[in-house]
Parts: C-alpha cells; sequence; structure tokens
C-alpha cells in the first residue's frame, strides 16, 4: 500500500437500510484486519453532531458509502474535506435491499474493494460470489 504520512480514518454512512449498515460492518472489518492502517471509524450522524472536533486533526479519511447517494461523502465535503478514497458499496455489486440482513459476502467484497483501491489497483471486480469457481470445481 502507499506509504502515507498520517493512519487512515473510516467514515461511513451507517444508514438504516443493508447497504448502511453494511458500512459498518465493513469498517469494522477493516480495522480489524488492518489496525495499524486504519485508526478511527466515525459515522455520518457522529460528523453531523460534531463536526469540528471529531475531524480535528484528521488527514486522510477513506469514505464507505452505501449507495450512490453519497451521505457519507456529502458530510464530509459540507465540512471542507475532500476524501482520500471513496468507496460506493452499490457500485461494487451490492444491492440495496431496504431493511434485509446484510451478508458477510458482501462485507468481504466491499472490504476487499476498499484494500484493493488503496494498493492501487483500480477497478475492482464486485461481488460475484461464483467468480473464482472455475468449471471443474465440484
Amino acid at each position: 500500500m502507499r506509504e502515507r504520512e498520517s493512519p487512515l480514518t473510516l467514515l461511513t454512512c451507517s444508514g438504516l437500510s443493508n447497504t448502511g449498515r453494511l458500512t459498518t460492518q465493513v469498517a469494522i472489518q477493516l480495522q480489524r484486519r488492518y489496525p495499524d492502517l486504519f485508526e478511527e471509524h466515525i459515522t455520518a450522524k457522529q460528523l453531523i453532531l460534531d463536526q469540528e472536533q471529531i475531524l480535528r486533526g484528521i488527514e486522510n479519511v477513506v469514505v464507505v458509502d452505501g449507495c450512490s447517494d453519497g451521505c457519507a461523502a456529502k458530510k464530509l465535503q459540507d465540512a471542507g474535506y475532500e476524501p482520500y478514497l471513496h468507496v460506493i458499496a452499490t457500485d461494487h455489486g451490492v444491492v440495496k435491499k431496504g431493511m434485509e440482513e446484510v451478508q458477510y459476502l458482501e462485507i468481504a467484497c466491499v472490504t476487499s474493494a476498499v484494500i484493493e483501491l488503496l494498493r492501487g489497483y483500480g477497478r475492482t471486480r464486485g461481488c460475484d460470489p461464483l467468480e473464482n469457481i472455475s468449471d471443474d470445481t465440484p
């Protein structure tokens, strides 16, 4: 991954729909798997409540939005900041389905998308569960 001066902060929309809840789960996975890379996780709601205090000293914000509404990114931009990286779950194959449960595969795919984009791989593969299974797999 690219070297940076300071650790990354995760900002998620964390809405009520499956895609919003997914962003929270992605942030948890990223912090567990890469604790030295991701210093903090904040939600768009927290940002609304006290943006000045929360954003003090933060430089590199990775925004994970559930859908193209981009709530978290908009809140960050309204505060005068630009995301270091902006990932939208629905751009990676996740379908917004209201209050349905978040699927582990969706969490894994969006988590991988964030890491791949940070590594500079460009566009990620999406969330096709059969993508890595060959025709000879039993």
